[in-house]
């Protein structure tokens, strides 16, 4: 192979691998749902692609409180110096606190269930810092080398996603009612040396908080 189709190759690839999905993935799973066959595409409020499944018939109108449980990390993270643990606790913590904050007023929001309660139960599967893929200008020879060099030192852009998986549950039959999968993106961070923050997803976090403040079966 000649090397212009060598470099042009190498560019492709890392195009590839540049481009991530907006919505999670199959292999992205958590298992935290137990059954994600009845999954289908669709746009939340804010415009945003999710994977989701509700019950048919699903009447939200008959539920006057909501349980909104702290979120859970599932599979259990490992906590490194980019993502320490304190900022998981403050991402579930916040995540909790601006749902509840979102849904008040539109139900009352409880401690405990009670007879027409609606428990809405989720998981956050991943935290991810990753490179900042490719713009279209770094596709050339000189430019292609400068970037995979500032990749390889760790002084590129970092992209900043988390994953949730959530499920409402009639607290009277403990059944579901409603599944969502989705994904966001974050704020990006500097470089590898840089930390993740609270700050860093709290868009993300508030945008889910009022998609479920407007969500309509």
């Amino acid at each position: 192979m000649t090397k212009p189709l060598i470099v042009g190759a190498l560019a492709f690839g890392l195009l590839l691998a540049g481009c991530s999905s907006s919505t999670t993935q199959p292999e992205q799973y958590s298992g935290f749902l137990g059954d994600y066959s009845q999954l289908k595409p669709a746009t939340s409020a804010s415009g945003a692609p999710v994977l989701r499944w509700t019950s048919p018939g699903l009447d939200l109108s008959r539920y006057d409180s909501v349980l909104v449980e702290r979120p859970q990390f599932y599979p259990k993270p490992q906590p490194s110096a980019q993502v320490s643990q304190q900022t998981l606790d403050q991402i579930a913590t916040y995540l909790q606190q601006t749902m509840q904050r979102e849904l008040n007023g539109q139900m009352k929001v409880v401690q405990q269930p009670g007879a027409n309660t609606l428990v809405l139960r989720s998981a956050i599967s991943s935290v991810d810092v990753s490179p900042e893929g490719l713009k279209p200008y770094e596709v050339i020879p000189i430019a292609l080398v400068v970037a995979a060099a500032s990749t390889a030192a760790g002084t590129r852009d970092e992209n900043t996603s988390i994953y949730v998986e959530m499920q409402a549950l009639d607290a009277a039959s403990n059944k579901v009612v409603a599944q969502v999968v989705r994904k966001g993106s974050g704020l990006q961070l500097e470089n590898t040396s840089t930390q993740l923050s609270l700050k860093d997803l709290q868009p993300v976090l508030d945008v889910w908080a009022k998609d479920a403040h407007n969500f309509h079966p």
